[in-house]
């Protein structure tokens, strides 16, 4: 049984994670802020949406930086000696 399950451990506070929240946010507002009748219904609606994303080629504008990220995050960053 455990066989069937590959496990990828990903930190909970990783860039991925914030991107798949935004990309998510933005599908329900888009296409999904409506009651969706069926399975099928959902299924060509979110492919549709994932056709015209991918062919604008939509990137996520990063306003946090990493001089920012120093100064917000300094308890991760290493000190240098």
């Amino acid at each position: 049984m455990v066989n069937r399950f590959e496990f990828h451990y990903t930190p909970k506070h990783g860039s991925w994670l914030n991107m798949a929240e935004i990309e998510l946010g933005v599908l329900i507002r888009q296409r999904l802020s409506r009651r969706i009748a069926n399975k099928d219904i959902l299924e060509r609606e979110v492919s549709a949406w994932q056709k015209d994303r991918n062919a604008k080629i939509v990137k996520v504008h990063w306003q946090f930086t990493t001089s920012d990220a120093r100064i917000k995050l300094k308890h991760l960053y290493p000190q240098p000696l």
